[in-house]
């Protein structure tokens, strides 16, 4: 399958992650990262997807203003969702990711350039991407820019002949602002323009049957337009309260030209126990509607010039609940380890399909009026980081 296949629970498993990250993260001086090696191990598992691997950061400084990094990223897919057990069976397949990235600090400013490649059995993806940060005020105040450029080859197993491709461009502006001592506000935006195959080429529509209208056809394939943009604006608020904890919250708001528009609502807990141990807790709730030319069941053939079936371009909301325990230890006795830090995190996630229905259930249903489809899903991620 084609990892467009896959993009909403990347979504949800990537924001998940950046969520913790940024927690301690809305404003920082401007310093190189501590050299370090960071191990994790992801897991996503529910409706009917297990996707799992290990990930390997090794960032090394070179000289006081230059740190260069690389990343190896694994996703290993069994899926059997209901998009695959309605038209097909389920497979199993595996994405590697490699990244090469380095960072320049420059008085106040740091300047931050990467290039990222993914692959699997039929998607190619390379990406590059520039960044510069830039500290105002004593460091009171912090600007980010970015830009990231990406070019993407569509294939499909087992048909050679079939090659597309697809071109991503995506542009970033940040804020952040220490408000008083105890508080700091953030404010993002962000652009992001698509060109070229945008939909999944194995996934297929359903329309009524012309000669029988208690029945359905499931093999029209997606057709989606060949442009696209999206906007998001998010603002966030992280709050250190007196006793050793801080707290955080979010909102996002993101609109595209397909005619998708979604908010995400955020609140996060951290409390340090004691210098060694944290407790860390969140919950999130996400709520878009549905593109303009999506649609569970077609009256007929053809019905549209763009047809999408795709549950992620449907009407839907989630919710997520989460926590996790950090253990960390500064200036340690281990040779040339100055400091480690070791996580356990685990989300739970809910989704509801406002207009998107289970055509695998089981019973007799005639077409349009099976259940709506949900499921939920357990996102678990262990990490070591040793800065040395």
């Amino acid at each position: 399958m084609a990892a467009t296949d896959r993009t909403g629970l990347f979504f949800a498993l990537v924001t998940g992650l950046v969520g913790w990250l940024l927690l301690g993260q809305l404003a920082t001086a401007a310093t190189l990262p501590q050299d370090n090696v960071d191990i994790l191990y992801h897991r996503y598992e529910g409706g009917g997807m297990v996707i799992d691997g290990p990930s390997v950061l090794v960032r090394k400084s070179a000289g006081p203003q230059v740190s260069v990094s690389g990343q190896y990223y694994v996703d290993m897919v069994s899926a059997a969702s209901v998009d695959v057990l309605a038209t097909a069976s389920e497979y199993t397949e595996e994405r590697t990711e490699y990244t090469l990235g380095v960072d320049y600090l420059y008085e106040d400013a740091i300047l931050s350039l990467g290039y990222t490649n993914s692959s699997e059995n039929d998607y190619e993806a390379n990406t590059v991407y520039f960044s510069t940060s830039q500290e105002f005020f004593g460091g009171m105040s912090t600007v980010t820019l970015g830009y990231a450029r990406g070019w993407d080859d569509v294939g499909v197993v087992g048909n050679d002949s079939f090659n597309e491709e697809a071109k991503r461009q995506n542009y970033q502006l940040g804020l952040s602002q220490v408000v008083t001592r105890n508080s700091l506000l953030g404010l993002d935006l962000e652009v992001v323009t698509d060109e070229g195959f945008l939909q999944n080429p194995y996934r297929r529509n359903r329309y009524i049957d012309p000669n029988d209208p208690t029945n359905f056809i499931l093999d029209q394939p997606e057709r989606y337009p060949d442009t696209r943009t999206s906007f998001s604006v998010a603002t966030r608020a992280l709050y250190y309260l007196p006793y050793r904890a801080s707290i955080r919250g979010e909102f996002r708001y993101f609109s595209d030209s397909w005619g998708i528009d979604a908010q995400t609502y955020e609140l996060a807990y951290v409390h340090a126990l004691n210098p060694r141990w944290t407790l860390e807790g969140r919950a999130r709730y996400y709520v878009q509607d549905e593109a303009d030319f999506y649609s569970d069941l077609y009256a007929f053939e053809n019905s549209q010039t763009h047809l999408a079936r795709d549950k992620e371009m449907s009407a839907f909301s989630g919710t997520t609940l989460g926590g996790g325990v950090v253990y960390e230890w500064k200036q340690t006795s281990l040779p040339g380890i100055q400091r480690l830090q070791a996580s356990l995190l685990v989300d739970w996630l809910d989704f509801s399909y406002d207009n998107f229905r289970d055509v695998t259930a089981s019973g007799e249903f005639l077409p349009g009026q099976e259940p709506l489809y949900s499921f939920d899903a357990f996102v678990t991620r262990a990490s070591l980081i040793l800065e040395y």
